[in-house]
C-alpha cells in the first residue's frame, strides 16, 4: 500500500516522535511509506538512514498558498492510496485528490481544520468518544494507539546521580507539564534526587523555582535527550505530573522500560493506569499528594517492583510496535478498500 504520512510538526515533541516510529515501522512492515514533513535535517537524516525518502515543505500559516499547490504535485506523482495527516496544520494544508484522507489527533484540537478528512484516528478512546460527541460517526471514528520503543534490555544511563533514590521526569518544559508541581513535591522527599529531561520555555522559571526552594543540588536539568531508555532503566521512579496530558506516551516508555510510574489524573494517565495495579495516579496541582504517592512507592520495593511488572505486561500486551502496527496495517487497509 502506498501512504504519504505528512507532518508540519516540531523537532522534537511526543507526536513528531511517535510520527517518525510509525513512519520507520511501516516500512519495515512492507508498507510504501511517503513522509512529508518541514525541513529538519536530523529528522530527514533519520529517516533517510532507515531508507525512507521524506519531501520537505514550509507548512506556513494562512498565507502560505504555496504549501498546498507543492504538496497537491509532490502527491500527484506518488498517488498515494491513502494520506494520513498530524495534527491541525498539516491536515489543513490536505488538498482534495484520488486518496482516502486520515487525519490522526493526539489532542482535543479545533475540529474546523479536519472537516475535509473522510476519517478521523484519536490516540485514545477519549479522544474518539470526543469526536463523537462533536457530531463523527461511529464508521469515521478510530481508536488506534500509539506505541513506544521496547527498553527491556537496554543498559541504564551512566551519566546521573548515584547511590540515591532517583526520580526522572520527560517532556516539553511547558506549563502543561506541571513540572513546578514535581519540584515542589521533591522538597518533602529529602533524599530523592529529580531528573528533568527537556526543554522548553519554562527552563529558567523552573531552575529559579528549584534555587528558591533550596533544591538545587538534587534537580538536574539534563535538557532534551535521546537517549529515553537507559534514563528511565537508571530510574527507580518515573513521575508524569502533567496538569494536561492527553495520552502520556512517556507512561507507555515508562511501562516499556519496567519502571513504576506515578502520573497525576490528567486525562490521558486517567485512561492508562489501573491505579495501584500498574501505577499510581495522583490529584493534579497538589504537591503534597504528589510527594506522598511518590514516597509510597520507594519505601516499599516490592511494591514498586509489582508496579514494574504489571505496567511492562500491559506495555507487552497493547501497546508494543508488533501489536499497534498490525491495527494500523489492518486499518489502512480496511479504509483504502472501503475508498472515500
Amino acid at each position: 500500500m502506498r501512504v504519504a504520512q505528512v507532518m508540519a510538526g516540531a523537532p522534537a515533541g511526543g507526536a513528531e516522535l511517535f510520527f517518525e516510529r510509525l513512519c520507520l515501522a511501516l516500512h519495515r512492515a512492507g508498507e510504501e511509506i511517503l513522509p512529508v514533513i518541514r525541513h529538519q535535517p536530523e529528522r530527514e537524516a533519520r529517516l533517510r538512514a532507515a531508507g525512507l525518502v521524506p519531501a520537505t515543505l514550509r507548512f506556513g500559516g494562512a498565507l502560505d498558498f504555496l504549501t498546498r499547490r507543492r504538496l497537491q504535485r509532490i502527491l500527484s506523482a506518488f498517488q498515494p492510496t491513502v494520506v494520513v495527516s498530524w495534527m491541525s496544520r498539516a491536515t489543513a494544508h490536505i488538498p482534495k485528490g484520488n486518496f482516502v484522507h486520515v487525519a490522526r489527533l493526539g489532542g482535543y484540537y479545533p475540529l474546523k481544520y479536519y472537516r475535509n478528512a473522510h476519517h478521523l484516528v484519536g490516540n485514545t478512546e477519549g479522544i474518539v468518544a470526543w469526536l463523537r460527541n462533536n457530531g463523527w460517526g461511529t464508521e469515521r471514528t478510530h481508536y488506534l494507539p500509539n506505541f513506544v520503543n521496547d527498553f527491556a534490555a537496554v543498559e541504564p544511563a551512566a551519566d546521573v546521580p548515584a547511590g540515591r533514590p532517583l526520580l526522572l521526569a520527560l517532556g516539553r518544559l511547558h506549563r502543561d507539564k506541571a513540572f513546578d508541581v514535581l519540584i515542589r513535591a521533591l522538597a518533602n522527599i529529602p533524599a530523592a534526587h529529580l531528573m528533568i529531561a527537556g526543554s522548553g520555555p519554562e527552563e529558567q522559571a523552573l531552575r529559579a523555582l528549584a534555587g528558591g526552594l533550596s533544591l538545587s543540588e538534587r534537580v538536574h536539568f539534563l535538557g532534551w535527550r535521546q537517549d529515553v531508555g537507559p534514563l528511565l532503566k537508571a530510574a527507580d521512579v518515573f513521575v508524569c505530573p502533567s496538569r494536561i496530558e492527553p495520552l502520556g506516551n512517556v507512561v507507555l516508555e515508562a511501562w516499556s522500560a519496567g519502571r513504576p510510574v506515578v502520573a497525576s489524573d490528567a486525562q490521558g494517565p486517567r485512561e492508562l493506569i489501573r491505579p495501584g495495579e500498574d501505577g499510581i495516579l495522583a490529584p493534579r496541582e497538589d504537591a503534597v499528594a504528589l510527594s506522598a504517592a511518590i514516597a509510597s512507592v520507594l519505601k516499599d520495593p516490592a511494591w514498586a517492583a509489582r508496579l514494574a511488572a504489571a505496567g511492562r505486561a500491559r506495555f507487552a500486551a497493547d501497546f508494543s510496535e508488533e501489536r499497534v502496527v498490525a491495527k494500523w496495517r489492518a486499518f489502512l487497509a480496511g479504509v483504502a478498500e472501503q475508498g472515500r
